[in-house]
């Protein structure tokens, strides 16, 4: 591990980066580029989506994040923010577009390999290139400068090169970009402290030195690390359930062992990153990652159990000549965000729909469906004739819901709660049938 530098040595430094290019501006770039450009650094962000690019000019957003509507208007404003279709000259660039998987569960690469091809034309001695997206090991070495050095420049000679992930959480992602710790690594030690140098600009954590390669491993490491144990905690739910046992209340007495932290059971993982990243790993070694597989085989797995959950609540119910109807509340793939790349409950729809049932859709936070061709309505209408909820995503506007309104507007009181986020008691004495991903079918009379 390379000597970290003290901060007011890096900040003082940091001004030889006046000017910076981002490339891609979604749910990291825009507040990376956003950031910068309110810490003193002009900034020209680049989107190849002209309504992205119309909507920013304009000082507004085109995603939600708590805090990032005021930031951008600000940085607009102040004409420290540009966002523009194509890059331009800049001290440093930073490539932030999106990694999704193939069909075949390999890493598509056009995206990154296409944003570096841009910067090209651009790329002088003593600039500084940054990778944020998350990508398999060796995409800095391996992709990102071969490419550069057809400049006839040298990676780590001429300019420098790194790879710096994001750590942040949806929904906080703006705090945590400034006070969580960051990670740079370098394919040589100058571009190592280059990259360290810039981030110091904004970043109040600790800024921790390391090699490109092993900067994108920590990255996919920390993501499988989750994957792996939300598997471990989805698998006692389904255990439980074959047992008759409550993995809610089993899991709340095992985590009070000192040692034990169980994660929470639910209907699948989603997002771009714990979704994703695990398969790079196994792309990079497919012999010797067969726990990493299988935690995303069976994380995948998830929406298929509800889906069959949900059959079989609809099968005890009288049939009619309609469809069951099902309430879905909830398409983020967490709560209280408007993401729902990879989320498992759009895979929950898609089951649904293919067995043919009438589904409704209820979200206060998403607005892309993804391809989805279903209208998206209130949690009333939503309801309103339904034979069955289901929760996916425990926003907190759920957990505030009345089940006594509810309960006069659907047909048959039947709830299943896939996220445990709802105050069971209450839901059962309005008249529903509650059912929770392992526990068994509860009632108000039950024990």
């Amino acid at each position: 591990m390379l000597e970290l530098r003290s901060r007011d040595d890096l900040q003082m430094e940091a001004t030889r980066f006046k000017k910076v290019c981002v490339l891609g501006l979604g749910y990291i770039g825009l507040p990376t580029a956003s950031m910068f450009a309110t810490h003193g650094i002009e900034v020209v962000g680049v989107d190849v989506n002209p309504h992205v690019v119309e909507t920013l000019n304009r000082g507004e957003i085109h995603i939600e994040e708590v805090g990032l509507a005021e930031l951008v208007k600000q940085a607009v404003a102040d004409g420290k923010l540009v966002v523009k279709t194509q890059p331009e000259a800049a001290d440093a660039f930073i490539i932030a577009v999106p990694t999704p998987i193939k069909d075949d569960k390999s890493a598509e690469m056009k995206m990154v390999a296409s944003a570096t091809e841009m910067i090209l034309p651009y790329l002088k001695a003593g600039n500084l290139v940054i990778l944020e997206s998350t990508s398999p090991p060796n995409t800095t070495v391996g992709l990102i400068q071969p490419i550069l050095e057809k400049s006839g420049l040298v990676a780590g000679e001429d300019f420098y090169l790194a790879y710096s992930p994001e750590r942040v959480l949806p929904g906080k992602i703006l705090h945590e970009m400034v006070y969580n710790a960051r990670v740079i690594g370098g394919i040589s030690a100058a571009s190592t402290q280059a990259g360290s140098e810039l981030y110091s600009t904004f970043v109040q954590g600790e800024i921790t030195l390391t090699t490109a390669t092993t900067a994108e491993m920590v990255k996919l490491m920390e993501n499988t690390f989750r994957d792996v144990n939300i598997a471990l905690a989805n698998e006692f739910g389904l255990v439980a359930e074959q047992l008759g046992v409550n993995v809610w209340e089993a899991i709340e007495l095992a985590n009070r062992h000192p040692r034990v932290n169980i994660l929470k059971p639910g209907p699948g993982v989603g997002g771009h990153c714990i979704a994703v990243d695990p398969w790079f790993l196994v792309e990079a070694a497919p012999e010797i990652t067969p726990l990493i597989k299988t935690a995303r085989q069976v994380n995948d797995g998830m929406p298929n159990k509800v889906v069959e959950r949900l059959k079989q609540l609809l099968a005890s119910q009288p049939l009619g000549d309609k469809p069951k109807a099902i309430a879905v509340l909830g398409l983020a793939y967490k709560a209280d965000v408007d993401d729902a790349r990879e989320s498992p409950a759009m895979a929950v729809v898609d089951g649904l729909l293919s067995l043919g049932y009438d589904v409704r859709l209820s979200d206060p936070w998403v607005k892309d469906l993804h391809g989805l061709d279903l209208p998206l309505v209130s949690v009333e209408e939503a309801v309103t004739g339904a034979d069955c909820v289901v929760i996916l995503t425990d926003h907190q506007t759920y957990q505030q819901l009345n089940p006594v309104e509810l309960a006069k507007l659907i047909t048959h009181r039947t709830v299943l709660d896939a996220r445990n986020s709802i105050n069971t008691r209450l839901w059962q004495e309005s008249g529903f049938t509650t059912a929770k991903l392992g526990s068994e079918l509860t009632r108000l009379n039950d024990h």
